[in-house]
């Protein structure tokens, strides 16, 4: 299925992307090799109804669903979802874009992605 993804405003990607450079910071302090793919997650924060229709259509953008909580402060509920992939800066930024397009689609805040530190060798 293609879809038509929709434009995402440069200076909210710029500003997503400058917290990602501090987390990309803390993993290589931390000794991560940001090539080797693995598992990042995401969250999105929106009515259960559009998170749900988000989780529908989590393949679509290569995810799946990953998990789903409650708020414990009575608000909006997350979606987690998850896909491999590599972290350096440029899979990073286009995870952030995709993710801010997710957003304008289905209605819902995107939350932010992380993932472990990756030291080890390629399996």
């Amino acid at each position: 299925m293609s879809i038509k993804l929709p434009k995402v405003d440069p200076a909210r990607l710029d500003e997503e992307f400058e917290a990602d450079r501090d987390v990309l910071q803390h993993l290589a302090d931390n000794g991560d090799r940001a090539h080797i793919k693995r598992a990042v997650d995401v969250s999105f924060r929106g009515y259960p109804d559009h998170l749900q229709a988000l989780a529908e259509a989590a393949k679509t953008f290569g995810f799946v669903e990953l998990d789903r909580e409650d708020d414990p402060e009575g608000g909006k509920p997350y979606l987690f979802l998850e896909r491999d992939q590599a972290v350096d800066a440029e899979s990073i930024r286009n995870l952030t874009r995709t993710c801010l397009q997710i957003e304008i689609m289905f209605d819902v805040e995107y939350d932010g992605w992380g993932c472990e530190a990756q030291t080890g060798s390629v399996h």
